[in-house]
């Protein structure tokens, strides 16, 4: 029987955002296409050509501004009624949020944020496009606040803290393909509950002892999840 001590932690991807019209890198015309993705996604490509990185997540940043939160992402936010969530989230929308969730570890950045290129604890809110131009103030330019290929990724310890205390560990909609976010799930307490929510699952079953498979949509699956996990049985 769970207790309200239980710890969930939830590790979610590109696939839970998916659901509320956010286009995702892997899909056929997801929103790297077109582009070589170091052009766009990487300092260097950003020195060479800030203009282009630019455009690029301030179209990203118009359409999260279009979109809204699906139902996991509501069922997630709910679950804080009865137990303590940690969302350790590979996305840079602010879904969770506006679902509701209130402690979300963003490992790859916030869409809706702008760093200074001079000081990196320079983090502003930023709903706007972001222009060439656009300086912090030290006159340095703006920059998205993303977690680009070749950069480190200052959340993981965190991450790897929230996840190790775990009692219950949901991961939904991604492959658990890209490091360092895929080693997260080495972290968890051997023998807890582990939720994999995905349409096209691929993760070896032997890996977990307490693995529940749950071949879903994000909306579905983690509705099933839930009931699931509050059975007295589980």
């Amino acid at each position: 029987m769970k207790t309200k001590a239980d710890k969930i932690v939830v590790l979610t991807g590109a696939g839970i955002s998916a659901e509320s019209g956010i286009s995702t890198f892997r899909d056929a015309n997801g929103l790297w296409e077109g582009h070589d993705v170091m052009e766009v996604a990487s300092p260097e490509g950003f020195r060479k050509n800030p203009a282009l990185v630019l455009d690029f997540y301030n179209k990203r940043r118009k359409q999260l501004l279009e979109v809204s939160p699906n139902r996991a992402h509501h069922d997630l936010a709910a679950l804080q009624e009865e137990y303590q969530v940690c969302i350790i989230t590979q996305n840079v929308d602010d879904l969770h949020e506006r679902a509701g969730s209130r402690h979300v570890i963003h490992l790859h950045g916030e869409l809706l944020k702008a760093r200074s290129t001079f000081d990196g604890d320079l983090v502003y809110d930023w709903r706007k496009d972001i222009l060439p131009g656009d300086f912090c103030e030290h006159l340095h330019q703006l920059r998205p606040h993303i977690v680009w290929f070749g950069e480190d990724v200052p959340m993981i310890p965190a991450a790897i803290a929230e996840i190790s205390q775990a009692d219950i560990v949901m991961v939904i909609g991604t492959s658990m393909q890209v490091y360092p976010a895929a080693g997260l799930i080495g972290y968890a307490p051997g023998g807890i509950p582990v939720y994999f929510i995905d349409p096209a699952p691929n993760i070896d079953t032997r890996s977990f002892p307490g693995l529940i498979v749950i071949p879903e949509k994000a909306t579905t699956g983690v509705a099933r999840a839930i009931t699931h996990l509050k059975t007295p049985d589980r």
